[in-house]
């Protein structure tokens, strides 16, 4: 029914009015200009068609199996009759459901995007940069540097784990290692102690055949990349001719090429492949060259390994360039590819890591596999330039914060330099982790192969100082939840005045008011993990360096206490971090056969992946590059056709998606659209998190340019909250906090205990239904005239300030 044939024309044609309808003169009559249109819009989690319709029969009017728009089918039946009679078919607004939550929690193949964690992470730290003027554009493309440079030591520090694990600890020490070698039998034809005979027992050729690990890794990242481009960033945004009202500068979600970022991933991708590539030939390769260089090998031998090394080099600055030389493009629809550089450079680079391999492979009957592989000096480097940059980061960033201070930003504009640093943390966790795990599986408790390289484990003996201190920052949060309850303790015994009251009933609904309004103290908890992570990740580096000896040997003919300390740090954390890396296993296992796992997932992408992939290809993909332009060409087609009414109603991360579609639409079709949310974002996370994109200034110029907008929120929802916009440009966009539960006790309306509902099921509350009929009341069948206080031409048009008012909590 979705797709067939109805009179000639099909139903999209029917749904969409493109299909006009003969009348007996054979003119072509549209439908009425007063129809209305509510197009809902889910959050996190996602839902059913059904559920959102609140009907069991709905039919797919556009869009595929991934995202689509549905209506309900006696909506989808009666739309051809509405056309031919429209004075009879007036009034309430007809609902639409898109439904987005499959391009985040799909198939099973989501539970892989585990792996990229990281690098979401460090991905969200470019978009948190603060508000900026237009003098400090220098500043912000240096930002964007930093970022996108920190982005890639991560790709570096995850390919060099690999390489660590598979050619230092498997291929190096295990396989040249007779006891080692025995106990694993898989790894027989690889030890020269076993298989004297076996052509792959010198070093080299362990070398190059475990570089396969690595480079599976890195071909997996390839891949999932080059396919979620395919499928995201290839989405078409709408063309439009600019209108002579509209703004040049405007807010950056409304820029005509932001959601589309082709040719920058493009880029970043060849870039960051063949970094991994150039990071496994020159662990093969500097192994093999330093051989020949104190053994007094064959000359051409020794020749070729400094040229490969140069050549390393000189890949290394070709993919610093690459990187560095060109940000986003925001500001137009770059649809450049740089095919010449696309498909160079990862060739050059593979044609490099295979001729590497050659080189390792050659015959050297006199070596031997001795001692760890020249790992150390890998990590510790990684770790100080990602210490540096975070360092720079914060630096830049303050600067732009204090360029345009805003007291609701979180952390005093230092929230990117913070997460970015977490990133790295994360990252270092994750290398560390598998490192240490392998290392006590090949090693057992015999202690007969070095193990990983000594920075891995002081990074892992910093973990439980860590710990303390998050435990200490949870100790604050309980005090703080307390302290918070007697106050909301006094707040529902106002809200429910002429209740019988009961102590219970209020102690829980005071509780769950107090914990929602612990989404307030997150940018405190992220500000010290992330000071605490730097300080200890720098005496851990500090500490590596000066000693090249594990913690506890370090610790050897020092004080009693110190050195008892010092082993049960080093012991405990490297049991964390090998339980850690489990967990992580067996979570991405789980999540890859259970659909209700998987779905846990993809609401940690819908958070993480709304925006675009700026600073690193590998991230997950960007949902919002498909689910913007599919909501902004359903309403920009809708209104043409039809020139009707339009309600864009959004729930939770729905909301994000509406304000980030009506920033796309021309100011023409902009002032045509009503937008409601509820249990929204917009300015709790968004705003403080993402000033640049959702301050004030930004939010104010969206509540200008629309027709109207209301906002619905309760002070038990621990993620939607208040916009803060003053009612200058016409009503204020934040009624009332709802009270929640709907009724206090049983009463006739409510025979049975009204449940408290937090985020959900804002429909269910009669304020829900109240605005949005305000809103269609609000907007009149005619093109809407420029509010006076909205014209640019009428007076200044520098955007409303936030206003002061207290957090829901």
């Amino acid at each position: 029914m979705s797709y067939g044939e109805h009179g000639g024309k099909t139903t999209v044609e029917r749904l969409q009015g493109h299909a006009p309808t003969e009348g007996t003169n054979g003119s072509e009559r549209r439908p009425a200009a007063d129809t209305a249109l509510e197009l809902l819009v889910h959050g996190v989690g996602g839902t059913t068609p059904q559920d959102m319709l609140n009907d069991p029969r709905t039919v797919r009017i556009a869009g595929d199996d991934t995202a689509a728009v549905f209506r309900r089918a006696d909506d989808a039946e009666a739309e051809e009759d509405a056309a031919r009679r429209p004075e009879e078919h007036r009034g309430g607004p007809v609902p639409e459901a898109y439904v987005w939550c499959n391009l985040t929690s799909g198939n099973g193949s989501r539970a892989l995007w585990l792996l990229l964690l990281p690098f979401m992470v460090v991905n969200l730290a470019h978009w948190m940069r603060p508000t900026v003027s237009d003098n400090r554009k220098r500043a912000v493309r240096l930002y964007g540097l930093l970022v996108r440079l920190a982005g890639l030591t991560l790709t570096v520090l995850l390919v060099a784990a690999a390489c660590e694990v598979a050619l230092d600890l498997t291929a190096w020490q295990c396989a040249g290692t007779r006891s080692c070698a025995e106990a694993h039998s898989w790894l027989g034809f690889l030890s020269p102690a076993v298989s004297d005979d076996s052509w792959w027992s010198e070093p080299g050729r362990r070398l190059a055949l475990a570089s396969s690990v690595p480079a599976a890794l890195t071909a997996l990242l390839w891949y999932l990349s080059h396919r979620t481009w395919s499928a995201y960033e290839s989405q078409q945004p709408m063309e439009r001719e600019t209108e002579p009202d509209e703004e040049t500068s405007r807010a950056g979600l409304g820029r005509p090429g932001f959601w589309y970022g082709r040719r920058l991933v493009a880029r970043l991708r060849v870039a960051h492949t063949s970094a991994a590539l150039l990071t496994i030939a020159a662990a093969v390769v500097t192994a093999a060259a330093r051989h020949d260089r104190v053994a007094g090998g064959p000359a051409a031998l020794d020749v070729l390994g400094w040229l490969l090394q140069a050549t390393l080099v000189l890949g290394a600055a070709v993919v610093l360039w690459v990187v560095c030389s060109r940000g986003r493009s925001e500001h137009f629809v770059d649809r450049q590819l740089d095919a010449a550089l696309v498909r160079v450079l990862p060739l050059a680079s593979l044609a490099v890591f295979a001729l590497t391999l050659v080189h390792a492979g050659w015959s050297r009957p006199d070596w031997r596999s001795e001692h760890r592989l020249p790992g150390d000096a890998t990590f510790g480097t990684l770790a100080l330039v990602e210490c540096l940059l975070v360092i720079a980061l914060g630096v830049v960033a303050h600067v732009l914060y204090r360029a345009h201070p805003d007291p609701r930003t979180a952390m005093r504009g230092l929230a990117g330099p913070a997460v970015a640093m977490l990133a790295c943390a994360l990252g270092g966790v994750m290398s560390g982790g598998v490192s240490q795990r392998v290392a006590d599986w090949l090693d057992g408790t015999g202690g007969t192969i070095p193990g990983p390289p000594v920075l891995l484990t002081w990074q892992a003996s910093v973990i439980p100082p860590l710990l303390l201190v998050l435990l200490a920052l949870v100790g604050w949060l309980a005090r703080r939840t307390l302290v918070l309850r007697r106050t909301e303790t006094a707040a529902v015994d106002r809200a429910y005045a002429n209740e019988a009251k009961d102590a219970a009933t209020t102690r829980r609904i005071a509780s769950i008011r107090a914990m929602a309004a612990l989404t307030d103290r997150a940018p405190r908890i992220v500000g010290v993990t992330s000071v605490v992570t730097l300080v200890l990740g720098g005496l851990a580096l500090a500490g590596a360096l000066a000693t090249g000896e594990t913690p506890a040997r370090a610790a050897d003919g020092t004080y009693p206490v110190v050195r008892g300390a010092a082993e049960t740090a080093q012991a405990l954390g490297s049991w964390l971090i090998g339980v850690g890396f489990i967990l992580f296993v067996t979570w991405g296992r789980r999540a890859y056969k259970d659909r209700t796992a998987r779905r846990t997932i993809g609401i940690l992408w819908d958070v993480g992946t709304f925006w675009p992939r700026a600073a690193h290809p590998f991230a997950p993909p960007c949902y919002a590059e498909r689910a913007v332009p599919d909501l902004t060409w359903r309403i920009a087609g809708w209104t043409k056709a039809t020139g009707g009414r339009l309600v864009l109603s959004g729930h939770s991360q729905g909301s994000v998606l509406a304000a980030a579609a009506a920033w796309q639409l021309k100011p023409s079709v902009r002032r045509r659209v009503a937008l409601l949310t509820y249990g929204s974002p917009l300015e709790r996370l968004y705003g403080r998190w993402f000033p640049a994109h959702f301050g004030p200034a930004a939010l104010s110029s969206l509540h200008r340019d629309v027709d109207c907008w209301r906002n619905l929120y309760r002070a038990t929802d621990p993620i939607g909250g208040p916009v803060r916009l003053a009612g200058d440009c016409g009503p204020e966009v934040d009624r009332e906090a709802l009270e929640d539960p709907l009724a206090y006790g049983r009463t006739e309306q409510h025979p049975l205990p009204a449940p408290i509902l937090g985020h959900s099921d804002y429909q269910a509350d009669p304020a829900f239904a109240q605005e949005r009929e305000r809103l269609l009341a609000r907007l009149t069948p005619g093109v809407p005239a420029p509010r006076p206080c909205c014209d640019p031409r009428s007076g200044p048009d520098e955007p409303q300030g936030p206003r002061t008012q207290p957090s829901p909590a």
